[in-house]
């Protein structure tokens, strides 16, 4: 039977990246470079979310305008002033 201790596989593991991680050298300015490109990207995305708020906003605003231009003109029954008064009795055309 071929059985491999867990121990010795973890020790070995462990000791394999140990020996990887000392010949990584991350560059000097790995940090200020990183913060660069990630405060690029936030006021990218901030930019992109305000445009894109201000067009649905005029959007919004022009869809409304067009709908209360097909309005009909005319003022229609409710505002006609030509009410029979049954309503408010005594205050009709015929009163």
């Amino acid at each position: 039977m071929n059985h491999t201790d867990p121990d010795r596989t973890e020790r070995e593991l462990t000791e394999a990246l140990a020996a990887l991680a000392q010949g990584v050298q991350a560059a000097p300015d790995a940090y200020r470079t990183a913060r660069g490109e990630w405060l690029r990207r936030e006021r990218r995305r901030r930019l992109v979310l305000a445009v894109l708020i201000a067009v649905v906003f005029a959007l919004a605003t022009l869809i409304g305008l067009w709908v209360l231009n097909q309005a009909p003109s005319d003022p229609g029954v409710i505002f006609s002033g030509l009410g029979t008064g049954a309503a408010f009795p005594g205050h009709g055309p015929g009163a």
